[in-house]
């Protein structure tokens, strides 16, 4: 449960992810605000785009195909439930999320494909329950026709209107990777504006020369990116190298939160299997978590399993306390100042397994697994942890989550904040007793950055059954002594 590592030796930092920092300068430690990612404030919500999405319309033309192709039955109007059938097939059978460009004769394949389907379907059915009005093949060959053609003509005149708009009101773009890679893709998306998507500006840790593609202003800190998003209304982001995705993480979900769409783009060979696209280049859209807090249910399921285990195990914590009281004299229970969710801090609770110095060792020593004065039965705590028990009372108050990102120290949090990109972002959820990072062996003396990673993993990824999961899986794992 407990996930100390050792601290790495202080290095310079090299993002340009915290408000306000200068190249060449350390970043002052990095604690993130409430409503945003790793500390950024871009606009939280914003009007809808100009460009009407097409999904709504491509399933109302789907919808009226699928009417068409239904009234060009001999007879429809007796058969009043058949026209339901295909318009409730139609739309379950939904068209997939739009691509950046698309066309009729793009997705004529699929749209017919699932036509087919919904009209061979109604007639097995209508053939296999109401024998006596079984459809003939002529039948269902004029109503797939009559739905395709209707079908693949109101897609046409979504796609058109939608070009049009995006001729007229392109979708504002930053251009985030290195300086000569970002000018070459933004000089290409440039030249063909029938995509929709206009570059304002390039996101760099370092200027190689002083001006961008046309003009584009090179961005270097924060606060730059915070301004050219809210100027010019950025609503897509394209990463041009792979390690941006690591390396600016923060900035990625901060964007994402705001409401822009992140797009990687392979502006080196064609490796995506992915049809989709931009200008030329390979593109997918990556899904950047924004931090998801898990809700209601998350909560009910802290406070059942919190408050069963405290019921199970309260005999066993107060033996655990009379145990300590005795050998080791009064003040059995340790409180200690930890950072949670958004940067606020709260007190966090275990059994003193033991004594600190002074309150400066407290609060800066890493780990104390290995500490040979601790008594064997204090040993035996933390080798089992069983000295966390007491925070299940932390989850009831709500300072913690059952799973969650461990928390940390505020001396430890402003430094892993400064020397690790990623950390300081994942205090979007509320932290917890164990996680991801846990149940892959990354507790004691193990590495801070495979931690960060994999706990924004979790948060990226989050949903209920995985929080069971890591539960189940650390159950099972208390059995295994590994220190902390």
């Amino acid at each position: 449960m407990t996930t100390e590592s050792t601290v790495p030796p202080p290095t310079a930092e090299s993002t340009l992810l915290t408000p306000g920092a200068q190249p060449g300068f350390p970043h002052a430690p990095v604690t993130p605000r409430r409503g945003s990612a790793a500390g950024f404030r871009f606009p939280a919500r914003r009007p809808a785009t100009r460009p009407v999405p097409p999904l709504p319309l491509l399933l109302l033309a789907d919808g009226l195909a699928a009417l068409a192709g239904a009234l060009a039955l001999a007879g429809a109007q007796r058969r009043p439930l058949i026209v339901a059938a295909l318009v409730t097939a139609t739309m379950l059978l939904r068209p997939r999320r739009s691509r950046p460009v698309t066309g009729v004769l793009d997705e004529l394949p699929a749209v017919c494909g699932r036509i087919a389907v919904a009209w061979l379907t109604l007639g097995a059915l209508v053939a296999a329950y109401a024998p006596a009005h079984a459809l003939s093949a002529g039948t269902l060959v004029l109503g797939f026709a009559a739905q395709a053609l209707a079908g693949c003509t109101g897609r046409a005149v979504v796609h058109l209107r939608r070009r049009r708009a995006l001729l007229r009101h392109p979708r504002a773009a930053l251009v985030v990777g290195p300086v000569a890679t970002a000018q070459r893709v933004a000089a290409g998306v440039l030249r063909h504006p029938r995509y929709g998507v206009r570059p304002v500006g390039i996101v760099a840790e370092h200027v190689g020369h002083p001006d961008g593609t046309d003009g584009l202003p090179v961005l270097t800190t924060g606060q730059e990116v915070q301004r050219a998003v809210v100027q010019n209304g950025v609503r897509e982001v394209l990463c041009v190298h792979p390690s941006v995705r690591t390396a600016q993480g923060p900035l990625l979900r901060a964007l994402a939160e705001s409401g822009c769409a992140v797009w990687e783009v392979d502006a080196e060979t064609p490796s995506y299997a992915s049809r989709e696209q931009l200008a030329g280049f390979p593109c997918r859209r990556l899904d950047v978590g924004t931090g998801r807090g898990g809700g209601l249910g998350k909560r009910l399921l802290d406070v059942a399993v919190a408050g069963i285990l405290l019921l199970l195990t309260g005999p066993l914590l107060l033996v655990f306390a009379a145990v300590l009281r005795l050998t080791g004299g009064p003040g059995v229970v340790f409180r200690q100042e930890r950072i949670g969710r958004d940067g606020r801090p709260f007190t966090l609770l275990k059994f003193r397994t033991h004594r600190p110095v002074d309150e400066h060792e407290s609060a800066t020593r890493w780990s104390v697994a290995g500490e040979v004065r601790m008594s064997p039965f204090c040993r035996f705590l933390r080798e089992t942890s069983l000295d966390e028990l007491l925070q299940l009372w932390n989850v009831l108050r709500g300072d913690m989550s059952l799973v969650g990102p461990r928390p940390e120290r505020p001396y430890f949090v402003a430094r892993f904040s400064q020397n690790h990109p990623g950390y300081a972002a994942r205090h979007r959820m509320r932290t917890g007793i164990t996680g991801l990072a846990q149940i892959h062996g990354l507790r004691g003396d193990t590495s801070i950055e495979d931690r960060a990673r994999f706990d924004n993993a979790y948060i990226d990824n989050w949903s209920l059954w995985q929080d069971v999961c890591i539960l189940l899986r650390t159950a099972a794992a208390l059995v295994r002594p590994t220190g902390s």
